[in-house]
């Protein structure tokens, strides 16, 4: 669903869905997937790298910050190739992990984009503001659709609820929770980018 048929969802687009642009910048991004990991970093639970050598179980690696450390074999998670950068569905991750979760759910909320599908379920990063994602226009946008029709939201799941149990004559649920204190942590101290 490129640029074209995203005008549909009017001002809320690009809160829902990269741009063709920037999906092509990520398509022709250079990237070596034998060396480009996350490693586990004090500070900020993982960080990108780069595998500078390996000896034995020991893998040294320069961080995206300059710096140069030794981690175990077992701590290294590959990195996912940047046409994966902002997935909608994580569950299409070549590499599924944590860091590739987390990192994915950053990359999304920096742009303001609150939801993300992991399978089966809808992942949303409060941003504790206001977005343009929930006017009469995205509402008729999503009528409809099904799940892999439209970029992931709320209204999508509702909807799709509601046709099945039009469809199917059952009753169908859907599961909210709140999210946990250690997930506002690690959130905190992202800054999107961009929209105010």
């Amino acid at each position: 669903m490129g640029d074209a048929v995203m005008a549909e969802f009017g001002a809320a687009a690009p809160y829902l869905r990269k741009s063709d642009k920037e999906r092509l910048e990520a398509q022709t991004r250079p990237f070596d997937m034998k060396k480009e990991c996350f490693v586990p970093d004090p500070e900020i639970e993982y960080v990108k790298a780069s595998v500078q050598s390996r000896d034995g179980d020991k893998v040294t690696v320069q961080t995206e910050f300059g710096k140069t450390v030794t981690v175990k074999d077992c701590d290294v998670h590959p990195q996912n190739p940047p046409k994966f950068d902002k997935i909608e569905d994580m569950a299409m991750f070549t590499f599924l992990h944590e860091p590739a979760v987390l990192f994915n759910l950053k990359e999304r909320y920096a742009a303001w984009m609150i939801y993300t599908y992991s399978g089966l379920f809808c992942v949303t990063v409060n941003p504790y503001k206001w977005l343009p994602v929930y006017n009469q226009e995205v509402v008729v946008a999503y009528r409809g659709k099904k799940r892999s029709e439209a970029p992931p939201h709320i209204f999508s799941i509702s909807d799709n609820a509601y046709q099945y149990m039009l469809a199917d004559r059952e009753n169908q649920s859907i599961l909210i929770t709140r999210s946990l204190p250690n997930s506002r942590r690690r959130m905190q101290n992202l800054k999107p980018a961009g929209r105010n």
